[in-house]
């Protein structure tokens, strides 16, 4: 919800910033709107403009970047933990009590980061608890042959490499947008839009132009502020991946 917000105040910010450069196009002596001042403030904007665009897709890049590591991460634990539950069930039935722990792990974890409410925030923190209880499961199997002990040891590592995927999902829960670069591009862009509605003629047509170009900027401030939080908002990391392995896990175990 506070993206959205944001968003919108970037939005109307704009359209004030074009309307008052409207304003004061008016007032401005003739001699301060000739070609040449024209054309000195169409280079500055230009120039401006370049690095406006340069900046706005940066910043697209890292927030996409970021978003599909952890989506890649978050398609990595769904793959181990079933593949954890499969060598657990190749076991024997023994590890019936593990498996079920690494089911109540798993939809702890699926509440935790997909809430149902898109603007509530993500709980990324693990369950240090549950983590245990599976880990403790899986050093109390016995085995009884050369077969079950390279599962329990396969078993073992499979933990280690989900707890090192969850901490860095967890790690990396930060935001990866500079707030500097951000707040420089929107200082560039109350330049921009000012400078065009001084250039501009007043009439509906350059006004709506501009008001168009607004509502595209903030869409793409919106879109930069929603892949950064990958667990909330309109641009979720899909859950689909961890509640299919729940849904075998909880067949499985049940």
């Amino acid at each position: 919800m506070i993206i959205s917000v944001i968003a919108l105040i970037l939005f109307i910010g704009l359209v004030s910033v074009t309307l008052l450069g409207g304003r004061l196009r008016r007032l401005l002596p003739a001699e301060q709107l000739n070609d040449e001042s024209k054309d000195a403030v169409k280079l500055a904007l230009g120039l401006v403009a370049t690095m406006t665009a340069i900046l706005l897709g940066l910043l697209i890049s890292s927030a996409k970047s970021s978003f599909d590591t952890t989506r890649t991460e978050v398609m990595q634990m769904a793959a181990k933990t079933a593949l954890l539950d499969r060598v657990l069930k190749l076991y024997g039935p023994e590890t019936m009590e593990a498996r079920r722990a690494l089911r109540d792990a798993v939809a702890d974890g699926v509440r935790r980061a997909w809430s149902g409410e898109r603007s509530a925030s993500a709980r990324l923190d693990p369950n240090q608890a549950i983590g245990d209880a599976i880990y403790v499961a899986i050093s109390h199997l016995a085995p009884r042959d050369e077969a079950q002990r390279a599962l329990k040891t396969q078993a073992a590592t499979l933990m280690v490499q989900l707890a090192e995927v969850r901490a860095l999902v967890q790690a990396q829960a930060v935001s990866s947008v500079s707030k500097p670069l951000l707040i420089a591009l929107v200082i560039w862009l109350v330049v921009i839009f000012f400078g065009f509605s001084l250039l501009a003629p007043a009439n509906a047509t350059t006004t709506l132009a501009l008001v168009a170009g607004a509502f595209s900027v903030a869409c793409a401030v919106l879109i930069i502020l929603e892949l950064d939080f990958p667990f909330a908002g309109m641009i979720r990391i899909p859950s689909e991946p961890m509640i299919n392995t729940l849904a075998h896990l909880a067949k499985d175990t049940s």
